[in-house]
């Protein structure tokens, strides 16, 4: 072994992978900070009583789930400044196709959560004078948010491991960066610290989450 034996030789390979675990990052965060509120948007447009209006999300819905991350990272690239003349830089367009792509996964997850509130508790809103945007977020969204904890932790989980999809159109995240290391020391080590890097931060995930279920725990259903 080229570094599990040499602990100088691993320091110096996570230090020249920084760079990777930064652009990791960089599009874990970004997805989560656009996808988050635009799933919640999505979602209550898809429960629109106008077809006009729910049609179309619908079918935004069935394509970003319907179809490969990978289709859409290469689509978002190369259609995009075809169809509008607008070059999107490499890391803009993994950000851009992660976003919309985890935004449809988690309107339905919002939309599953909303939908299982009583409607009696809606209704009781309306009796004590609430507006129906009142009602939404002082009775039904604290509810949904702790319905949707869990399967929303594993579209985080699963956001973790997506992030490596962002080779394929050559950002330097940190699965590439472990490749080109391993291509050119011929070692498998640096992927199995990529590797150990994922998990780091899908342990932190889980920690978050489980930290924030038992802060909900107060909501009894």
């Amino acid at each position: 072994m080229q570094y599990f034996n040499n602990p100088e030789a691993l320091i110096r390979l996570v230090l020249s992978m920084r760079d990777g675990m930064a652009a990791t990052l960089a599009i874990f965060g970004s997805t989560l900070v656009f996808s988050l509120p635009l799933g919640l948007l999505v979602a209550l447009l898809r429960m629109n009583r106008h077809r006009a209006v729910s049609a179309p999300v619908s079918l935004y819905i069935l394509v970003m789930r319907g179809t490969p991350l990978m289709l859409q990272i290469f689509a978002i690239y190369f259609a995009i400044p075809m169809w509008t003349g607008m070059n999107l830089d490499r890391m803009s367009a993994t950000i851009l196709a992660f976003s919309l792509n985890y935004a449809a996964y988690f309107a339905e997850i919002f939309r599953g959560g909303i939908q299982s509130i009583p409607v009696g508790q809606l209704e009781a809103g309306q009796v004590l004078g609430m507006t129906r945007a009142q009602t939404f977020f002082h009775i039904v969204m604290p509810q949904m948010i702790k319905r949707v904890l869990l399967p929303v932790s594993n579209e985080v989980i699963t956001l973790v491991k997506d992030t490596s999809l962002a080779n394929i159109i050559a950002v330097a995240e940190l699965f590439r960066a472990a490749k080109n290391e391993a291509s050119r020391t011929a070692s498998v080590e640096p992927l199995f610290v990529a590797g150990l890097f994922y998990l780091l931060m899908n342990g932190a995930v889980t920690l978050f989450f489980s930290s924030m279920n038992r802060r909900l725990a107060y909501y009894k259903e």
